[in-house]
């Protein structure tokens, strides 16, 4: 008779302490930055000992990375965003018009939960300049993602004729950039939706090809 595997309780216990450990450190990094936040704070927030915050992340800095990261996935399982759902399933739209729409939603969500510690990243690396050595330098990660959604995209039947991988990778990387988002939702007040609906617009009329 065939075994059924029981669910590993130890491990799905540390992902929850991950988890609860990680969402307690935003928190307290946005509300009262990087510097200012210590590792008992977290603990205490996340209702675990300190040493398990050591334990688990060994430092700040790993942390913080933690931090960034699953800000960026929304949650903290080790998928790249080029193999997750919402993106994959943008690219498998058989218009560009599709593709614009889909991609655009799924970056609104990214940049919801992104946008607001990027100001930490600077603030951060100033305080500890350790900091920027968590990501190596080389291709931007964020580049890289719009570049291969360009490449999906311009190959599609309305995709407008003569604009190339590399200018729709610039205008997705530009128009969807955390910087740009913050002007219009932070700075100018505007709700996430009215950003999404002028940033698919303005995708559309730049990617696509004029209806008709």
């Amino acid at each position: 008779m065939d075994r059924v595997k029981r669910p590993d309780k130890r491990a799905e216990r540390s992902r929850r302490t991950h988890e609860k450990i990680v969402a307690a450190a935003r928190e307290l990094f946005v509300l009262q930055g990087y510097g200012a936040t210590s590792l008992q704070e977290v603990a205490d927030r996340a209702g675990v000992a300190v040493q398990t915050v050591y334990f688990v992340f060994r430092n700040k800095r790993t942390l913080f990375k933690d931090v960034v990261d699953a800000s960026i996935a929304g949650d903290t399982e080790p998928v790249a965003t080029m193999d997750r759902e919402w993106f994959r399933a943008a690219c498998d739209e058989p218009t560009a018009a599709g593709h614009v729409r889909a991609h655009v939603r799924g970056a609104s969500e990214v940049l919801g939960r992104v946008a607001p510690i990027m100001p930490l990243i600077a603030a951060a690396s100033a305080t500890d300049p350790e900091i920027a050595a968590l990501w190596p330098d080389g291709a931007d990660p964020r580049y890289t993602v719009q570049y291969a959604a360009a490449e999906a995209l311009v190959g599609k039947p309305d995709a407008r004729p003569g604009v190339s991988v590399e200018m729709a990778a610039d205008l997705l990387y530009g128009l969807l950039s955390p910087e740009l988002y913050l002007i219009f939702v932070r700075d100018r007040g505007w709700s996430p939706d009215r950003w999404e609906e002028w940033a698919r617009t303005a995708l559309t009329s730049q990617l696509c090809a004029d209806p008709g």
